[in-house]
C-alpha cells in the first residue's frame, strides 16, 4: 500500500469536541475499519497528528428504533420493501490521539480531511521508527499490510525496565507460544556472533516446562509454511529452534519408563537427548536442601501464626543438636524417628527438651516431610555416569546463550515449589555476587502458572513469595528477570503484577476485564480482549505510545502438545 486514501473529517461538535487526548471524524457509511487502526490529520505549522481508532458507530436521521420500524412499512423486510423514506446514513469514529511529528498536541481542527496511513506513517505514529536496541515482538495488521514491530529490549530485560508478564485463558490465548516467541527472538538477538552489534550484552535463559511435554523438544524444527517463513522474515528472524539447550528430568528409579509414559518413545526423543549430552537427571541431595527446606513449606496451607515452622527449619539449618551430625537423608529420617519417639524410656525426650519445641510442631513438620521425601529425586546418591546432577550445582556453569529447560511436569506440587524456590534461590545468589568466570550478564527465567507461587491468596510468610517480589523489584539491576505467564492477571499478587514493566493479554473473559486492573484501558480495549484469536495480543510497554494489538508467527520449534 503505497498510498493514503480519504476516509472524512473532522467533527468537533459541543457534545463532542475535539481535544488533546481524542476526536471524532465522519466517514461514509461502508467503509471499512477496524479498532486499532490507524489514521493520520494534517495538523497546524505544517504537522502530523496520529489516532488509532476506538470505536466506531453507525448513525441515521431517524429519530428513534420506531421511525425506522414505521418507514419500513411497518415492518415488512421482504427484499422488495424498501420503506417509504430514504434515511441519511453515516459512520462517526472516535480516535485517540497518539502522537504528532513535531509534538503539537492542541486540538485537531473541526473538518481538517482524516486519511488512512502507510507503513512508514504507522511506525511514525508509534514511534517505532526510532526504537533503541529493537527486539521483535510481532508485527501489526492493517490496511492489507503487515507492519513489523519492535520493542526497545531496555525495557523488557533491562536496564530501563524489566519482567515481562503474560495472561490469557487457557488454549485460545497461546501464551507459552508467545512467550517461546521472544525468548527464541532474544537468543537470535543475544547469540556471540553479534555482541559486538549488542553492546557487549550476553544473555542465558532457564525455562520450566509445568504441563506435559510442551517444552522438551524446544531444539527440534518444526515444519513451518512459506506463510509462516516469510513472517520470520519480515520480523528478520531467521525460522529456526532454540540452539545451545539442555534438559533436566527428575530422577525416578525406573526413569526409562518414566520417560517412556511422557513422551511414548524413548529412543525417538529422551535416547537422542541422552546421546548428544543434552540431558540431566537431577537430584537433591541433603547437603543441597539442608539450607533451602523453607521452600518445602512456602505454600503449605498450615496454621502457622506462631512461626514454629520456621523456627524448627532455623534450627535445623544451625546445625544443633541432634542435628549436627546429619549428612544425608537416611540419617535426617533416623534423626527425626529418635526425636518424635518421646516415652520416657527413650533419649527421645532429652532430645526434644534441647530444641525447647514443642513435639505437636515436630509432629506436623514431620508429616510434611514425609510426603515430599516420597519423591525419588529426594536422595544422596549422585553418579555422574548416568547423567545425574545436582540442580542447583549445575546451573553454575550456565553460559551465555544456552538454554536450560527444567522439568517439573510430573512432580507433585510440593515438589515442584521446591524445585523452582531452590533454583530461583541459586540464580539470584549467582546473579547478586557475580563472581563466576564466563557468567552471562542477564538470566531469563520463564515460568508457567504464577498464580502458584505469588497468587494474592498466597500466604505472605511464603518463601517463594517474597524471593519473587525481590526478583521483580531489584531484579533489573542483577540482570536476573522473569518471564511469567497465567490465565488471570487479576489474580497475581499486585507488587509482582505492577512491577513488569511489559504486559501482553490474550484472549480473556468477560468476568477477568471487569477487574479494577483493566479500568485504564477503556471499553474498547477490553471488550477486544474477550475477542482476540490465537495468535493475538495486546501488549503494553513503558516505550511505546499506545497499547497495541499485535499478531506472532508460529513456533519454530517442535509441539508436543
Amino acid at each position: 500500500m503505497s498510498d493514503v486514501k480519504k476516509l472524512g473529517k473532522v467533527s468537533a461538535t459541543e457534545k463532542n469536541p475535539s481535544t488533546i487526548d481524542d476526536f471524532y471524524f465522519w466517514t461514509k457509511a461502508g467503509v471499512v475499519l477496524n479498532p486499532f487502526d490507524i489514521v493520520k490529520v494534517q495538523h497546524i505549522n505544517g504537522s502530523t497528528t496520529y489516532g488509532a481508532i476506538e470505536s466506531i458507530s453507525h448513525v441515521t436521521d431517524s429519530a428513534s428504533h420506531l421511525s425506522s420500524f414505521i418507514s419500513s412499512e411497518f415492518g415488512e423486510i421482504t427484499d422488495t420493501a424498501d420503506g417509504n423514506t430514504d434515511r441519511l446514513a453515516f459512520n462517526y469514529v472516535h480516535v485517540k490521539v497518539v502522537g504528532n511529528d513535531k509534538g503539537i498536541y492542541t486540538p485537531v481542527l473541526h473538518g481538517n480531511v482524516v486519511t488512512t496511513c502507510t507503513p512508514d506513517d504507522i511506525k511514525k505514529a508509534y514511534g517505532l521508527d526510532k526504537v533503541k536496541n529493537p527486539l521483535p515482538c510481532g508485527y501489526l495488521e492493517m490496511y492489507g499490510e503487515k507492519v513489523p514491530v519492535n520493542i526497545n529490549a531496555d525495557f523488557l530485560v533491562g536496564p530501563d525496565g524489566a519482567h515481562l508478564n503474560i495472561s490469557g485463558i487457557s488454549g485460545l490465548a497461546c501464551k507459552t507460544s508467545y512467550c517461546m516467541f521472544l525468548l527464541n527472538a532474544m537468543q537470535q538477538k543475544y547469540s556471540k556472533e553479534d555482541l559486538s552489534a549488542e553492546h557487549g550484552k550476553t544473555a542465558a535463559y532457564v525455562i520450566f516446562n509445568v504441563k506435559g511435554q510442551d517444552l522438551l523438544t524446544i531444539d527440534k524444527e518444526a515444519q513451518l509454511d512459506d506463510t509462516e517463513k516469510q513472517k520470520y522474515a519480515l520480523l528478520n528472524l531467521q525460522p529456526k529452534p532454540f540452539k545451545n539447550v539442555s534438559y533436566f528430568y527428575p530422577y525416578s528409579k525406573s526413569a526409562e519408563n518414566h520417560h517412556m509414559q511422557t513422551f511414548g518413545n524413548w529412543d525417538e526423543i529422551v535416547h537422542s537427548q541422552w546421546s548428544k549430552d543434552k540431558l540431566g537427571i537431577f537430584k537433591y541431595t541433603w547437603k543441597a536442601c539442608k539450607d533451602r527446606l523453607e521452600y518445602i513449606f512456602a505454600n503449605e496451607d498450615i496454621d502457622d501464626a506462631s512461626g514454629t515452622m520456621a523456627s524448627i527449619i532455623a534450627y535445623i539449618e544451625s546445625e544443633k543438636e541432634p542435628f549436627n551430625n546429619v549428612h544425608s537423608w537416611q540419617k535426617f529420617k533416623l534423626v527425626m524417628k529418635e526425636l518424635l519417639n518421646n516415652d520416657d524410656k527413650d533419649k527421645g525426650k532429652e532430645m526434644l527438651a534441647k530444641t525447647n519445641i514443642a513435639l505437636v510442631s515436630w509432629k506436623k513438620f514431620n508429616r510434611i516431610m514425609e510426603k515430599v521425601l516420597c519423591d525419588e529425586v529426594f536422595t544422596d546418591d549422585v553418579s555422574e555416569d548416568s547423567h545425574e546432577v545436582v540442580l542447583s550445582e549445575t546451573l553454575k556453569d550456565i553460559k551465555p546463550n544456552e538454554v536450560r529447560v527444567i522439568d517439573i511436569a510430573h512432580l507433585d506440587e510440593k515438589s515442584q515449589g521446591f524445585v523452582f524456590g531452590d533454583v530461583m534461590d541459586t540464580l539470584h545468589s549467582m546473579m547478586s555476587a557475580k563472581n563466576i568466570d564466563g557468567m552471562p550478564d542477564k538470566i531469563v527465567v520463564f515460568v508457567d502458572e504464577l498464580n502458584k507461587y505469588a497468587g494474592k491468596d498466597t500466604p505472605k510468610s511464603s518463601q517463594i513469595l517474597q524471593q519473587l517480589l525481590e526478583i521483580t523489584e531489584r531484579g533489573r539491576s542483577l540482570g536476573l528477570i522473569l518471564f511469567s505467564v497465567e490465565q488471570f492477571k487479576s489474580a497475581i499478587h499486585d507488587r509482582v503484577r505492577g512491577n513488569c514493566a511489559t504486559s501482553a493479554y490474550g484472549r480473556t473473559n468477560f468476568v477477568e476485564v471487569a477487574n479494577s486492573e483493566y479500568r485504564y484501558y477503556g471499553e474498547t480495549y477490553r471488550n477486544m480482549m474477550t475477542r482476540l484469536d490465537p495468535g493475538e495480543y495486546i501488549i503494553s510497554n513503558p516505550a511505546m505510545r499506545s497499547l497495541m494489538k499485535i499478531n506472532f508467527p508460529r513456533p519454530v520449534y517442535k509441539e508436543n502438545k
